[in-house]
């Protein structure tokens, strides 16, 4: 049964200064925007209810059930630490976390780099009324007229100066004189709203038990893994309202209580692969994938009950794991894919994690791995066929919903299946190809792909593969029509036909559309285009000059196709 304490937000944050409210490692970090800190500040003033906190109560000198980490007055995450005894009394925060730094950050630290400021002229009077917060990199940051107010103005003042004043003083009334003074406020009716602002503030942070403790008691049985276990299922069920946890975010919790290693773990290889936009929700996902569960649930509760098993891979393998993403680095380097999957963070990771699984079964032995791609020759037969079968999936939308399966779950279970009966061997490209045959509604393989075809591939992939990926040059959010729409429809041309990929190009940095709109291509080239033979190469423009005209359009638009179908499979 748990036990209730109301303390004070004074005492919360004495309490996390002296590191006795402290963070389990099963706890994600800080995820709340300043926005919402501003609001609970607001929800405090008004005596609004804001939710209890519910933390865990360990004896000291007891088992710890988890590693943890402390408070840190800027939100940022500290680094969990394991005792083999509890040191003193500590409560561990299960639920709150998101409302108690904010406390800490608002009246102790800064929050990205930003103070928290109250309003002193602030009007409680008012009916529809809010206490004014904001966070800012300075006073002089903030707006200073105010419609609403009824002195025009605000007068912004330090949250964490005036939490340190009070505290000090313990004098709500002589401290309100003082900033008065400070800010050389003389008019009585305003003198007096400082006041009230100023004790407010005591009032709700130095005197008011506005915090709900519901305490639980660690060590309920005999078998710490047990508890272990209860508390952890017990923070995922808590998460399930609120600032809800994502899926993933409650693997990673259940992985961190079985071995708090995976708390830096996780924070380091992210932080290593973001060039190739791994995230946790990614990286937890390849976990699985590596330990052959690739459809496992990860929304369910109960796989609490299998996150042993993964915690033990993970930990196990974290050296290899690690080596395995570098050697994918290098890969999609060395095959010229690597912008694709840094520049959208949208973008389906499920090619990655069977290249990671392919690279992880080579060897167990992390250093062989790493050097798995070093220098490698990309004329290399398992080179070539990997980087052939990523571009043909990613091409025929394989890993998108309507390509004729669900690509989360059948899709990677089928390809798994042949994944798993491939491990330490050469790629399977054949059998996959054969796979998405059988499988999909259509796919196109390097022999099927004809210009007739292109309009059915995914544009997007086949403009990267156009343009190499460089996109520092390119404004990739901008399709432009080759020949001008204006001048097709005058000629009747269809929709279908103009807007066809083989009409499409991506405009450069500095390429003005309007000056092109209504001109001929040859015209444009002709007197706009500078460097004539770099824009043709670029873009893939037929040197063909008679093609260049609206009436030659069709002879254009094949010609073109092409000349994509032949970049397209000289790269596969």
């Amino acid at each position: 049964m748990a036990q209730w304490e109301s303390i004070t937000v004074r005492e919360a944050i004495s309490r996390i200064h002296n590191e006795i409210m402290v963070l389990p490692v099963i706890q994600r970090n800080l995820v709340w925007e300043a926005d919402k800190m501003e609001l609970l500040f607001d929800s405090l003033f008004r005596k609004n209810s804001f939710g209890s906190i519910i933390c865990v109560e360990e004896a000291r000198d007891s088992i710890p059930l988890f590693a943890h980490r402390i408070f840190m007055k800027d939100g940022s995450q500290a680094q969990s630490v394991e005792y083999e005894r509890v040191r003193q009394s500590t409560l561990l925060i299960i639920d709150g976390q998101q409302r108690l730094q904010s406390f800490y950050s608002g009246l102790c630290g800064t929050y990205e780099g930003k103070t928290l400021y109250f309003d002193l002229f602030s009007n409680p009077t008012q009916s529809d009324y809010n206490y004014n917060f904001r966070f800012a990199s300075s006073e002089s940051a903030l707006f200073r007229n105010n419609k609403d107010s009824k002195f025009g103005t605000y007068l912004w003042y330090s949250a964490s100066d005036l939490f340190s004043r009070l505290q000090q003083t313990e004098d709500p009334r002589n401290v309100a004189r003082d900033i008065a003074n400070e800010k050389e406020i003389t008019n009585i009716e305003q003198e007096r709203c400082i006041e009230d602002n100023v004790s407010d503030f005591y009032t709700r942070i130095f005197a008011d038990s506005s915090i709900g403790l519901s305490k639980v008691i660690a060590h309920m049985s005999k078998d710490v893994d047990e508890d272990r276990q209860r508390i952890a299922e017990m923070f995922q069920r808590l998460n399930t309202g609120g600032t809800r946890l994502s899926s993933y975010e409650l693997v990673a919790s259940s992985l961190k209580s079985f071995n708090y290693k995976m708390e830096s773990f996780l924070v380091d290889v992210i932080r290593e692969n973001k060039s190739i936009g791994i995230d946790q929700d990614i990286l937890i996902k390849m976990l699985l994938v590596l330990n052959d569960k690739p459809t496992k649930s990860i929304t369910d509760i109960s796989s609490m009950h299998e996150a042993a098993e993964d915690a033990e891979f993970a930990t196990n393998n974290m050296e290899r794991i690690r080596a395995t993403l570098t050697a994918l680095k290098n890969f999609l380097k060395a095959s010229g894919n690597e912008e694709w999957f840094s520049s959208v963070v949208s973008r389906s990771a499920i090619p990655l994690h069977f290249i990671a699984y392919h690279i992880f079964w080579q060897s167990d032995n992390p250093n062989q791995i790493r050097r798995l791609f070093d220098q490698f020759d990309t004329q290399d037969k398992n080179f070539r066929d990997i980087s052939s079968w990523l571009r043909l999936s990613l091409l025929n939308n394989v890993f998108k919903r309507g390509c004729g399966w669900d690509p989360m779950r059948t899709g990677m279970n089928k390809i798994h299946e042949i994944m798993y009966m491939n491990r330490g061997r050469s790629f399977p490209l054949k059998a996959l190809l054969s796979l998405y045959k059988s499988k999909l509604h259509a796919f196109f393989d390097k022999d099927s792909i004809t210009p007739q075809s292109l309009d059915s591939l995914d544009q997007e992939y086949i403009f990267y593969m156009i343009y190499g990926g460089r996109r520092s040059t390119i404004r990739i959010e901008d399709k432009d029509h080759i020949h001008p729409q204006a001048l097709l429809k005058r000629r009747n041309v269809s929709l279908l036909k103009i807007n066809n990929i083989g009409n499409l190009q991506y405009l450069d940095y500095g390429t003005n559309r309007g000056e092109k709109s209504c001109l001929e291509l040859r015209d444009w080239i002709n007197l706009k285009v500078p460097n004539k033979e770099e824009y043709l190469s670029r873009h893939l423009i037929p040197e063909d000059k008679s093609l260049w005209t609206s009436d030659k359009f069709i002879r254009f638009l094949n010609e073109r196709l092409r000349l994509i179908e032949k970049r397209i499979k000289s790269q596969l």
